[in-house]
């Protein structure tokens, strides 16, 4: 529920985002300016502390020693608190470097406004990483909820900069700068609001930089194992940032809403159950056949409800992304033809939909065997696949074929989708050799594809439908490529729910009808009826 409401604040702020800057040179330059002092809330954010932190800290809960278990919180705060202001500084004296290597595609203005935004949100980054901590401790806990709906201050606060600033008036320039400032904001409520939570369940905090505890001193072994390994998914992220750049302005903020609209199934299911899962994983793991049972057990399920909610999600990108994107951001200066070009990046975002939510899981299994070096592994060689496939497929690929050069965006989202799935067969294999066979049953997952190709002919069929009786939007037949794929005439968001909702009612139906236990589950949900045992 948290993740949820915190993803569905976050369409809004880009629904708002894009309605003041739409998809021009400024808004461009501070989806960029943004990603790149984001480097320190996933080099030592939620994720770092995932691997290395949880599983040691939920570890001690699980046996009773909450003496340790408060010593190691404050020594893992006091010194993670010391490396991001060093890092902080760093990045601001630094921030001319890392926009010519982010960002190669900037210059003059771009570069100017780029450099002078990086500066003023360095220091809101870091205060997540606090944030994360206060995570990783409530986690550990068993309290959820506020930790995953902190972020929607975050958002509140963009916002609410946004409409202050943008009913004033402001040129897209100022504009950007004061939402910089906004952001900052967001983030330093966002630390806040979890504060009292955390020294409620803390028996006796007290930060310190001390390393003498073996306990801490097996975070920060794991840590720096799991650093590297974010650090090596983020160049991933920066190649991806890099490559859009060079293709053109409109590619980079497209890349970046497309990215926004892909991640909410990957952080509703994959992240969900992966971050429900690691705790209990951390509580349970050993060794012995015994633990392995219960760790393949708890794998099998997490591993089947994220692709019986994933699998539509990707079904419906593939279809429909269209109504999708135009329901959730086509306003204002987000006008119908980014829609139609944001389309074709969530084509592409649809292929690894699936496996990057099952690999959140997997690492999550390792991380809570506190093996951390063996995800690492595979994260390596899948970005150094992915940003040589990307070279050619982005850059390359649409010159020597003819295609617009626009469209090498495309290619970023489908090279992503294929590496997630080389690097997520991987950890699977390597899972298995550990404590045997987990995945998915292949015969579960060609139910669900069948249930989603139904839905997504389904929604398809009903859109075309409707632009034959109610006839095409009004000037973007040219954009969309004739009177055909053209959308009906009517707004983003009435679209939306006449094709959105029976996508859903067809594979909710057809895969009740299948016998598919997770959709037994969710109609005993919404009936409020206990499962029969």
């Amino acid at each position: 529920m948290g993740i949820f409401a915190s993803r569905l604040m976050g369409l809004v702020r880009e629904r708002f985002f894009a309605h003041y800057l739409g998809n021009g040179m400024a808004a461009a330059v501070f989806k960029a300016a943004l990603r790149i002092p984001n480097f320190l809330q996933n080099l030592f954010g939620e994720g770092v502390l995932s691997g290395s932190f949880i599983p040691v800290y939920a570890g001690l809960l699980g046996k009773g020693d909450t003496k340790e278990a408060d010593r190691v919180a404050g020594a893992v705060f006091g010194l993670l608190a010391l490396a991001t202001s060093v890092m902080v500084a760093v990045g601001m004296l630094a921030t001319p470097f890392f926009v010519d290597t982010i960002a190669p595609g900037f210059e003059g203005e771009a570069r100017t406004m780029a450099i002078q935004l990086v500066r003023i949100l360095f220091p809101g980054t870091g205060m997540l990483v606090l944030s994360a901590w206060c995570l990783g401790v409530l986690n550990s806990h068993r309290k959820f909820l506020l930790s995953y709906l902190a972020p929607v201050v975050w958002n509140l606060a963009i916002i609410a900069t946004l409409v202050v600033a943008g009913l004033r008036g402001l040129p897209e320039e100022r504009l950007v700068v004061v939402l910089s400032y906004g952001v900052v904001a967001g983030c330093l409520l966002q630390f806040g609001v979890q504060v009292p939570s955390v020294l409620r369940v803390l028996g006796g905090f007290r930060p310190t930089l001390s390393t003498a505890s073996e306990s801490v001193r097996q975070v920060l072994r794991s840590f720096g194992t799991v650093v590297i390994g974010r650090g090596v998914v983020q160049v991933s992220a920066y190649v991806d940032t890099s490559y859009a750049s060079l293709i053109a302005d409109r590619a980079l903020s497209t890349l970046t809403y497309a990215q926004t609209i892909y991640l909410i199934p990957v952080s509703l299911f994959g992240m969900s159950i992966s971050a429900a899962e690691l705790p209990e994983m951390s509580r349970t793991a050993g060794s012995g056949e015994e633990v392995a049972a219960k760790l393949r057990t708890r794998l099998e399920a997490g591993a089947r409800r994220i692709a019986f909610f994933v699998v539509p999600s990707a079904a419906a990108l593939l279809f429909i992304g269209d109504v999708v994107a135009g329901g959730l951001l086509q306003t204002g200066r987000f006008t119908a033809a980014d829609t139609r070009y944001l389309w074709y990046l969530l084509m592409g975002s649809a292929v690894g939909l699936v496996a990057s939510a099952l690999g959140r899981l997997y690492a999550s299994a390792f991380y809570a065997l506190k093996d951390t070096r063996t995800p690492l592994r595979f994260a390596v060689v899948r970005v150094g696949l992915g940003a040589a496939a990307a070279w050619f497929l982005a850059l390359r690929l649409p010159g020597l074929v003819g295609l617009p050069e626009h469209l090498g965006a495309v290619f970023l989202t489908v090279t992503s989708g294929l590496v997630a799935w080389f690097e997520a067969q991987m950890l699977r294999r390597a899972l298995a050799g550990q404590i045997g066979h987990v995945g998915v049953p292949g015969a579960l997952l060609f139910k669900l594809w069948g249930a989603g190709l139904a839905a997504g002919l389904t929604g398809l069929g009903i859109k075309l439908a409707l632009a034959r009786v109610l006839g095409p939007m009004p000037g973007v037949e040219a954009e969309w490529g004739g009177r055909l794929l053209a959308p009906p005439h009517l707004h983003p968001i009435v679209l939306f729910l006449a094709v959105v909702l029976p996508f859903g009612a067809v594979y909710f139906g057809v895969t009740g009808a299948l016998g598919i236990p997770e959709a037994k589950a969710v109609f005993q949900r919404v009936l409020r009826r206990k499962p029969a045992r």
